[in-house]
C-alpha cells in the first residue's frame, strides 16, 4: 500500500495491518509515516557497529535491528521467523551475548558490537562452527541455521567444553521446523573440539 493512500484510508475508518513474513521484512512504512506526522520527524541518523564496521543508517530509533541488518545493510543471514523473539531465526551477537534482533530496537544498540553470521567466517576461511555444520549436514531447509550458529557461538564462548546436555539446553529457545536438532547438536560438539585444538 502506498503511503500517500494511508491518511485517506484512516479517515475512512479503515484499519491497516502489515503482516511480516520471512521474505518480506521491510519496515512498516505506513506506521512510520503516521508516527512522524503525530510526533514530528521520527527518523534520525543512527550509527551501528556491525561486524567490525561502523554504519550510519537513517531510521526510527524503535526500528528492530533485524530490519536494519537486512534492508539497510544487506546482511541477510538473520531471518524473520516469528517476530516475537521466540524462534531464534534472527539471533545475532551483541557484545558477545545472543540477542533476538527482531525485537531489539536499534536505539538501544548504538554503543554495542553487533556480529552477524556474515561476520564469523568467509567462504575461503569458514568459522569452525560453519565447517562443522557443513560436515554434519546440519541444515535441511537452512532457514534456522544462521540463528543456530550464532546461538552456538554464544554457548561456546561461555563454555568451550560443553556437554551434550549443555548444548541442548542452550539451544532450547531456537526452533528447527525440519527436525535436524540431533545433527545440529553434533555439529556444535564437533566445532567445540576443533576450537579447543586450534
Amino acid at each position: 500500500m502506498r503511503i500517500w493512500l494511508a491518511p485517506a484510508l484512516l479517515k475512512a475508518g479503515v484499519q491497516l495491518f502489515h503482516c511480516q513474513s520471512g521474505l518480506d521484512v521491510a519496515p512498516n512504512l505506513e506506521q512510520h509515516a503516521f508516527t512522524a506526522s503525530r510526533r514530528g520527524p521520527a527518523f534520525m541518523v543512527v550509527s551501528l557497529k556491525v561486524n567490525g564496521t561502523v554504519h550510519s543508517v537513517t531510521a526510527d530509533l524503535d526500528t528492530p535491528l533485524l530490519y536494519v541488518l537486512r534492508n539497510d545493510l544487506g546482511l541477510n543471514a538473520a531471518k524473520f521467523g516469528c517476530g516475537l523473539g521466540q524462534c531464534g531465526a534472527c539471533t545475532v551477537l551483541v557484545d558477545g551475548a545472543a540477542l533476538r534482533s527482531c525485537i531489539a530496537s536499534i536505539g538501544a544498540l548504538t554503543q554495542s558490537e553487533i556480529i552477524t553470521l556474515e561476520g564469523l567466517g568467509t567462504l575461503e576461511q569458514p568459522h569452525p562452527l560453519q565447517s562443522a555444520f557443513m560436515a554434519e549436514q546440519a541444515a535441511q531447509c537452512g532457514y534456522c541455521i544462521p540463528g543456530m550458529i550464532m546461538m552456538a557461538k554464544a554457548i561456546l564462548d561461555r563454555n568451550p567444553r560443553p556437554s551434550e546436555a549443555d548444548v541442548r539446553l542452550g539451544l532450547s529457545g531456537n526452533l528447527c521446523r525440519c527436525g535436524t536438532h540431533n545433527r545440529i547438536v553434533r555439529a556444535i560438539l564437533k566445532a567445540a573440539q576443533a576450537m579447543r585444538r586450534s
